[in-house]
């Protein structure tokens, strides 16, 4: 909120500098920071009009003399009708920087020659200094404006820029600022008056107001206002509205958006004269009824939103704007105003709901005081009877179904030294609450009893009192103590644990992570999870998603990881090897989902040389399988692959990752019409692993092999074995083998001269014995009876 120090004096005095002061604001909770208006006023000044002569060659233009000080007269070119001897104005000089009146745009102000008479200055409306979009007349100042003086240095302002947290709605207003200020600097709040004198009509014989939904409406107040006059307003409340960033209308709603600002209420103004039977329903809508709001927008709204009717039609949507057939114009002569406390959560459902949020709406979703509606509505007819001329009808009617009672708080003593970590006096306690606004008595040797002040919604319980304290003083005023007692043992978290190993083996590995949020699309999902799934088990939707493209919670790890992928290869990124850990959401009826650890990752392009630049060879599905290998061979696992069919791989090119013949895993080739739909045109591989069905595995006892000192022997052998093969499978009967320490498959081959229906499958196998070196003749004869016993389990024939 923008909060002009000039205004905000009127309530508490100023005793800091403006950068000071924001920072005391900001370690007691209210982020702030400070801003200087009237800046691009440099060469515009206030000047006096002395006299106004016809233009020689144009009937609507004048010509402007005006003294800008020190004897300085100069006379310029003016189109405005209001302008008139004896104002005071604002003039710019050659080179000032300007709105255009016309177009909207910056432009710098340059001598130009109108009509034949040069002009070297112009005389500014609203529009043109950037105050407002008035443009029909010039800005006229205040008579007690000092000829001369700087624009900036007489209207320009230092400005709080606050950012208010979401409890704290009492401080979207002036007033509530000032409080703060107040409890900081230890001075008083003036409180604005609100006293006037009513001289109508009783305002029961005039108006009546109904709730039909008190859910909703908590209370509802109204003034009644005959006789006014609407026009500007004066040139005070105009320098405040636009100070704030808030544009002048009329007298009337400029009040309403006044008090709105000043003590946080949001008001509104009903043409009395156009109000149905002159009686307020507050209800909700009827489904499908249609209203036109003060935007000129029909809106179409339904049972679930709060409307403010007649007797026969919506005249406002509640809490958040108002309707066109019954705003204020200049024909309006009798005036109802509404000051009202709406149910904060249907505000916002509902501002949500048509995308449309306002500067009521931003107050009412916070939850206002329902004490407030009667200071606010008291106070906009005081300041409406001054501007606007009318009479106040007797009373004010206050509908309040359910009044609510004064919260009082018990604080022990013992309770704010345990929170706080310091024993503060009663006497500091009570000055402290006090300065806020609260009531405080201290009622034995260990209790206080607080009242909560009508404008602090935020506050029920001793805790709340205990940070009141805390921010108000200062925490960095409080003393520091080190931490006593015994330290807290280790808490064991194997998931986490395990996750954090799985994430160094594979940045080990070269791969690298990705982090993406955890809400993914439908139509994505169904082109990577079997549809049946799908239906039987649909995802769990997010009951009021921010964006339609993350309205699910993910059920597999796929869709992110492709979108990332996609992502970088836009920027040229072809060579990838990523992976993600994280949950993934499973639906399960009438309970949460079910939350599962998975690790995923996806392999595309191609290998990288030994410069970290990729080279003429694909990454296949080898090595998308050597880096599953890596990680558990971390983890002290053997696995075992096995083929098999999984929606969304290829078949042929897909494997099942086993450990102790339990499932953990599936890798593949992503299926081409996958990659297509994420626009991704080359071969892209897939690895997931369930951390959940690998933990089980972990922790077992590894047992310790010594590193042996006799010399390895190693060989490359080829055989030709059917084309259903496994690999798997004929290197795990080579390293059954008692001297073979390891075989590592290199080439898959097929093709002439290898038969049809027929592969290749060559292996680096490394012979190794732990108690002498290997002579050749051992080595001959372990690889003869490898060569024979492949040949009789799997029909493999030494490649020649």
């Amino acid at each position: 909120m923008r909060i002009p120090l000039k205004w905000l004096s009127e309530y508490v005095d100023i005793t800091l500098p403006a950068g000071e002061l924001a920072h005391r604001l900001t370690l007691a909770g209210l982020e702030s920071l400070v801003e200087t208006s009237g800046h691009n006023w440099d060469k515009v000044s206030v000047a006096h009009v002395v006299e106004v002569n016809p233009h020689p060659n144009a009937d609507r233009l004048r010509l402007a003399t005006v003294d800008l000080g020190e004897g300085e007269r100069m006379t310029v070119v003016c189109g405005a009708p209001n302008v008139a001897a004896g104002q005071k104005v604002a003039f710019a000089r050659q080179g000032a920087k300007l709105i255009d009146g016309h177009s909207g745009q910056p432009m710098e102000l340059m001598p130009a020659v109108i009509r034949g008479v040069e002009s070297a200055g112009m005389v500014c409306s609203e529009r043109e200094l950037g105050l407002s979009d008035q443009h029909e007349g010039i800005l006229v100042l205040s008579e007690d404006a000092p000829i001369g003086m700087l624009l900036a240095q007489y209207m320009g302002d230092v400005i709080l820029e606050t950012e208010v947290t979401a409890n704290r709605g009492d401080l979207l207003s002036v007033l509530g600022t000032a409080r703060e200020v107040a409890a900081l600097t230890n001075n008083e709040v003036h409180e604005p008056l609100d006293t006037y004198w009513e001289d109508g009509t009783a305002v029961s014989e005039l108006a009546s107001v109904a709730i039909v939904d008190s859910d909703l409406c908590f209370r509802y107040c109204a003034s009644l206002i005959e006789g006014i006059k609407v026009g500007p307003s004066p040139q005070w409340l105009q320098e405040k509205l636009s100070a704030s960033g808030s544009r002048p209308i009329n007298n009337v709603v400029d009040v309403t958006n006044y008090v709105m600002l000043e003590l946080g209420q949001p008001l509104h103004a009903f043409d009395l004269n156009l109000v149905g039977d002159r009686k307020i329903v507050v209800r909700r809508a009827h489904s499908d009824e249609k209203l036109v709001t003060l935007d000129s927008v029909e809106r179409s709204l339904n049972a679930d939103m709060l409307v403010i009717a007649d007797s026969s039609k919506a005249m406002a949507l509640a809490g958040i704007i108002g309707g066109a057939p019954t705003q204020v114009t200049q024909k309006t002569s009798s005036i109802l105003i509404e000051s009202a406390t709406f149910n904060p959560v249907n505000i916002r459902r509902t501002s949500s709901s048509l995308g449309l949020r306002t500067e009521a709406s931003i107050r009412f979703e916070k939850g206002l005081s329902q004490e407030l509606a009667m200071v606010a509505v008291k106070r906009a007819t005081k300041l409406l009877l001054g501007l606007t001329g009318g009479r106040a009808a007797k009373g004010i009617i206050d509908v309040y179904p359910n009044k609510a009672r004064v919260h009082r708080i018990m604080v022990s003593r013992e309770r704010l030294q345990r929170v706080l970590g310091v024993d503060l006096p009663p006497t500091k306690v009570r000055q402290t609450l006090t300065a806020l606004g609260y009531g405080c008595r201290w009622v034995s040797s260990a209790h206080y009893v607080v009242r909560v002040p009508y404008w602090r919604t935020d506050v029920s319980i001793p805790d709340d009192i205990a940070e009141e304290l805390g921010r108000i003083i200062g925490y960095d005023q409080l003393p520091s103590t080190s931490l006593t007692g015994p330290i807290p043992s280790i808490q064991p978290q194997p998931d986490r644990e395990l996750r954090g190993m799985v994430q160094d083996a594979l940045v080990a590995a070269g791969l690298q992570e990705v982090i993406n949020y955890s809400l993914v699309d439908m139509e994505k999902l169904s082109k990577v999870v079997d549809p049946e799934e799908l239906s039987w088990r649909p995802p769990v939707r997010v009951a009021n998603p921010m964006s339609k493209n993350q309205d699910q919670l993910r059920p597999t790890l796929r869709v992110s990881l492709l979108d990332s992928l996609a992502t970088n290869r836009r920027y040229g990124r072809e060579t990838m090897a990523i992976f993600e850990a994280g949950r993934v959401y499973l639906a399960q009826e009438g309970d949460l989902p079910h939350e599962v650890e998975m690790v995923a990752g996806l392999v595309s392009g191609r290998r990288l040389d030994r410069w970290g630049q990729p080279h003429g060879e694909p990454l296949s599905f080898e090595d998308t399988k050597g880096y599953v290998e890596h990680v558990l061979a971390r983890l002290g696992l053997q696995e075992t692959y096995e083929a098999a069919e999984e929606y969304a791989l290829v078949p042929g090119r897909t494997a099942v990752v086993s450990v102790a013949s339990e499932r953990i895993g599936v890798l593949g080739q992503l299926h081409p019409e996958v990659t297509g739909a994420w626009d991704i045109g080359q071969e892209v591989y897939l690895f997931e692993i369930s951390l959940e069905a690998l933990l089980p595995h972990i922790g077992g006892v590894r047992l310790y092999r010594p590193i042996l000192r006799f010399p390895s022997v190693i060989e490359d052998i080829a055989v030709v074995v059917s084309e259903d093969t496994p690999a798997g499978k004929v290197k795990a009967a080579i390293e059954s083998f008692p001297l073979v320490r390891t075989a590592t498959l290199f080439d898959i081959y097929t093709g002439q001269p290898i038969p049809p229906g027929k592969k290749s499958l060559a292996y680096s196998v490394s012979y190794q014995a732990d108690d002498h070196t290997l002579t050749d003749g051992e080595v001959e004869r372990e690889r003869n009876r490898i060569i024979e016993r492949l040949r009789k389990e799997l029909s493999a024939e030494l490649r020649q």
